[in-house]
């Protein structure tokens, strides 16, 4: 399979239509070879417009939600950017071609060495993976001018928003109390960080970070 052609398809069918035109976001998914995140049973679609589990409790998005998500996060090249909840560290690779330098979190330390060799046998050194809780973020390795969340989440934990810069952005997919799932940037000035909202998605969900259920008779 001639897997340069199918990422060009991708891109051009499925990203930028989706008014994700940015030349330098454009040019990390040219450049980013899908087919490396995928398990080996799913390389020949991995450019269809599908999501993937590439293991338990993680899954590679679709190409429109991934781009629009970054292409809200403003990621800038001289940005330091987190990535929870990495999975196969397809989005820290993307992220590696915009920013300065990527740390891409897990929480086990076998997802952890397996995104370290495929980062090594890509080439990219401005991607490195770390063991830690999600949760916890890595407050050591802070403040970050970008977090960027690879579950859908109900809830955004205070030790995010409390390790982003002055003006840094999390970007995440937020699922609302609608049940609307929304590609949201929180920007911190001061002590707060406020939302902005932007296209409807429903990727698959990190359960660690559901709101607690109300009561109810």
């Amino acid at each position: 399979m001639n897997f340069d052609a199918a990422r060009e398809i991708m891109v051009d069918s499925q990203v930028r239509p989706n008014d994700v035109t940015d030349p330098a976001v454009v040019a990390a998914f040219l450049r980013t070879p899908r087919e490396a995140f995928v398990p080996s049973s799913r390389k020949s679609v991995a450019y269809s417009e599908l999501e993937f589990e590439t293991s338990p409790g993680r899954s590679l998005w679709t190409p429109r939600d991934t781009g629009k998500l970054l292409k809200m996060a403003q990621v800038r090249p001289t940005d330091i950017v987190l990535v929870i909840g990495a999975g196969a560290g397809y989005e820290a690779a993307l992220l590696s071609q915009l920013a300065e330098t990527v740390i891409a979190l897990e929480d086990s330390a076998e997802l952890v060495d397996a995104m370290s060799d495929r980062f090594a046998n890509l080439g990219l050194d401005r991607a490195v993976a770390v063991e830690g809780q999600l949760a916890d973020g890595l407050a050591d390795q802070g403040p970050f001018d970008v977090i960027y969340v690879c579950g859908m989440v109900e809830s955004i934990p205070a030790a995010w928003t409390d390790q982003l810069a002055e003006g840094g952005r999390l970007a995440a997919v937020v699922l609302d109390d609608a049940g609307v799932g929304r590609g949201t940037v929180y920007t911190r000035a001061g002590d707060t960080a406020s939302p902005r909202h932007g296209f409807d998605a429903f990727p698959p969900k990190f359960s660690q970070f559901d709101r607690p259920k109300a009561f109810t008779f």
